[in-house]
């Protein structure tokens, strides 16, 4: 266990670290490493929404900020961007139909049907622009298109590290709780063949950076943009009184982001006044039942989609266990609450935690190490007490 942590006592979420002035920076960070001159931002997910829609806002406000000709192509709307819904995808190819449909499918075909078809989709909206920036995994064939165009650059924005290490983490994650499938595996071959065809790679953490570096890429290559949370994240207006130590988890209830190793590393805990909300929907049929059985073993736990405000500014401890994330929005947005995070080796936001009140950094699917660190948040022996 690293001391990289220690905020408030229970019911005082006092921490603000990522505040007003630390997003000035970070916005000027963000302009100074996108390119001059109109762009095409592309990327399945809907524009503002979890996790990769967070990111293309980002990316396209920050262009928008610095006046450069933007335009987004995604799965929802907004004024200046197109839409690529499921359903009309499914109705341009019947592949498309199994990522849409709510039927038993693995993580990794899902993912796959749905970012070819948004990738086909996308190459014949590629407006007349000067640069393409796409998302891994779904833009083969908007790069050849891009260059077969003539872009002066393409680029690609890698929400998670490289694939070869997402999917051996991923491998770990299954080799603990063998409940579902990966993604990864699925996409390994397009990333590659992506990686190598742009100019450019955009990552959110040195964590993300030093995984390409590692599979030989050229610094020069990789772009640093510092991800922030959204700035409805911001704590309580009225101190957290609660009679419970709330500890809270946001995100997709899934193997590889530890879900499982968290609620194990919770039970192993007796205190009657400890609780642990899910927010998020399960990724699986396995993890369904693997969360409702825990669910209904020990009440203490609970889980649901929805708004993570609230939950946020009402948690004691934000905990975010993952195998693999190459920023993870929910223990910043928790940070910028106020709210004291552990989170583990593998996540990229770890590098926002500066001071031992803010955040405990925990070695990856260490189950006991991972338990400790929250009873020591409990007895307010971290985080400033």
């Amino acid at each position: 266990m690293t001391a990289s942590a220690e905020p408030p006592a229970l019911g005082l979420n006092s921490a603000t670290p990522l505040d007003a002035a630390w997003r000035a920076r970070a916005e000027q960070a963000q302009d100074r490493v996108l390119p001059r001159g109109s762009a095409v931002v592309t990327c399945s997910a809907p524009i503002g929404v979890g996790g990769l829609g967070r990111h293309l806002l980002e990316i396209f406000d920050a262009l928008e900020r610095r006046g450069e000709p933007a335009r987004h192509i995604c799965a929802s709307d907004r004024a200046t961007g197109e839409r690529a819904s499921r359903l009309a995808l499914a109705r341009a190819d019947p592949t498309s139909l199994l990522a849409a449909l709510p039927i038993p499918l693995s993580p990794g075909l899902r993912t796959r049907a749905f970012t070819v078809e948004f990738d086909n989709y996308a190459v014949p909206r590629l407006a007349s622009a000067e640069h393409l920036i796409a998302f891994n995994g779904q833009a083969v064939a908007q790069i050849r298109a891009a260059r077969a165009a003539g872009y002066s650059s393409v680029s690609l924005v890698s929400a998670n590290s490289h694939l070869r290490r997402v999917a051996r983490q991923h491998a770990l994650a299954r080799a603990q709780y063998p409940l579902e499938g990966s993604w990864a595996t699925q996409l390994l071959r397009r990333n590659l063949t992506e990686y190598a065809a742009v100019d450019h790679i955009y990552v959110a953490s040195r964590y993300t950076r030093d995984s390409f570096i590692e599979q030989g890429f050229a610094e020069e290559r990789l772009k640093m943009f510092q991800f922030t949370p959204d700035p409805r994240y911001r704590p309580a207006p009225a101190p957290n009184r609660a009679e419970t130590f709330n500890i809270v988890y946001v995100g997709s209830l899934s193997v590889p982001k530890g879900v499982p190793l968290l609620i194990d590393a919770f039970r192993r805990l007796a205190q009657p006044d400890l609780r642990l909300r899910l927010v998020g929907g399960w990724a699986s049929r396995g993890m369904r039942r693997f969360i409702e059985r825990a669910c209904a073993q020990d009440t203490r736990i609970s889980h649901g989609p929805g708004d993570p405000l609230p939950h946020l500014q009402s948690a004691a401890l934000c905990v975010h266990p993952t195998y693999e994330d190459g920023f993870a929005y929910a223990p910043a947005e928790a940070m910028a609450c106020g709210v004291p995070v552990i989170v583990s080796e593998d996540t990229g936001m770890k590098e926002l935690i500066e001071d031992p009140r803010e955040g405990l950094v925990v070695p990856t699917g260490d189950l006991g190490a991972l338990s400790e660190a929250i009873a020591a948040a409990y007895r307010r022996e971290i985080f400033g007490g």
